[in-house]
């Protein structure tokens, strides 16, 4: 269950078949349609997040090896030298 201790009140428009989907939902549940709509944009917000910065990173390198990509050798001990000089 969603606990609120700070509740801003809020205005949205949703599309009749949405309306109709929350107000069904409300019912059967016994619930609020405002409770009903939270929740399931606690969920949505939960899944959103799932894609993390590291699981980007990840993909990346899988991509990387999938490539055959291949960068310096002496990356780690000359980072400077091949951010900042020119070529």
């Amino acid at each position: 269950m969603l606990y609120i201790r700070h509740i801003i009140r809020t205005q949205i428009y949703l599309p009749k078949m949405l309306y109709s989907q929350v107000s069904l939902i409300a019912k059967r549940e016994k619930k609020a349609k405002a409770q009903v709509i939270r929740e399931s944009l606690q969920r949505g917000l939960k899944q959103a997040k799932t894609g993390t910065i590291g699981e980007a990173l990840q993909e990346l390198v899988d991509l990387g090896k999938k490539l055959n990509l291949r960068g310096p050798t002496d990356l780690s001990t000359n980072h400077d030298k091949y951010l900042y000089e020119e070529e």
